[in-house]
């Protein structure tokens, strides 16, 4: 696996996919966006997923890849309405007369194509399958190849953890969406952001699940001591993190807390503390 920072530009991964990396790496995008271009060799077309910010270096670097296969855009699946990885796709789509497709008409356009879970995306010589795994987004998609390849957006990483940020993240249905992947059985994860994951992809999904869980006991430890605001929380539980990651860690701890409070094991007070129900 390559350091950070030290990912290519641009890689071919095997016949049918090459992943470009787009200019905008930060503490929350890694190493950048991850463009996939997806297509059978000889077909003539591709499919373009998250194509990103709408960079003018990153589309040409694209566009690169495109002409090597001596092919054509022919459609565009956005994973989530993120904007690093959906600004530039209803532009690009423009230019390249095809549609966006994605889970809700807010990324596809009034053009698009709006698709929901186990909806299959024709193009590029591909049978391209939705699964919806909301949870990092309420209108997360990822996308199942027919090798059992998946291609994952934010809900898995190919560094760290995927952030889950109260209030349009959703702690327990991205919980439930990690079971379905488990249960599908992947054969390689493509995330969205970070290097490819090939070496056993069911351990890293249960790392996932466990590691949610570890956060949870956690939270509960601390307020066994007494009442806690998220702030005091995250202060506690990433005081060795970059504290430029901490307002995305408050926001991952709020979606926790709701899921915490919807089972009964926590009660969110209204002035902002969260502690144990009484007699726990």
């Amino acid at each position: 696996m390559p350091g950070f920072g030290e990912m290519p530009i641009t890689s071919v991964l095997d016949a049918r996919v090459a992943r470009v990396l787009a200019p905008n790496a930060s503490p929350m995008t890694l190493d950048g966006t991850n463009t996939y271009v997806l297509g059978e060799p000889g077909s003539g077309a591709v499919i373009v997923l998250d194509p990103g910010p709408d960079d003018p270096g990153h589309r040409e670097r694209v566009e690169q890849v495109v002409a090597e296969r001596d092919a054509e855009v022919a459609g565009i699946v956005v994973t989530h309405h993120h904007v690093d990885h959906a600004e530039a796709a209803v532009a690009w789509a423009a230019r390249y007369g095809c549609r966006v497709v994605a889970s809700t008409e807010q990324i596809a356009g009034r053009d698009g194509r709006v698709v929901a879970d186990a909806d299959a995306v024709d193009a590029g010589g591909l049978r391209l399958q939705v699964v919806a795994t909301p949870g990092h987004t309420r209108d997360h998609i990822a996308v199942r190849m027919d090798d059992g390849t998946l291609l994952t957006g934010d809900h898995v990483l190919g560094r760290g953890t995927s952030v889950v940020a109260y209030p349009d993240g959703d702690l327990t249905a991205y919980l439930e969406s990690l079971r379905r992947v488990l249960d599908l059985g992947p054969a390689r994860l493509l995330p969205g952001h970070g290097p490819e994951l090939t070496e056993d992809p069911q351990a890293v999904l249960r790392f996932y699940r466990d590691h949610r869980r570890f956060r949870e006991q956690q939270i509960l430890a601390i307020l066994a001591v007494g009442p806690a605001t998220p702030a005091q929380l995250v202060a506690r539980i990433y005081a060795e993190v970059d504290r430029r990651v901490w307002p995305a860690a408050e926001a991952s701890t709020r979606a926790a807390l709701a899921s915490l409070a919807d089972r009964d094991r926590v009660w969110l007070r209204d002035d902002g503390y969260a502690e144990l129900p009484r007699g726990d």
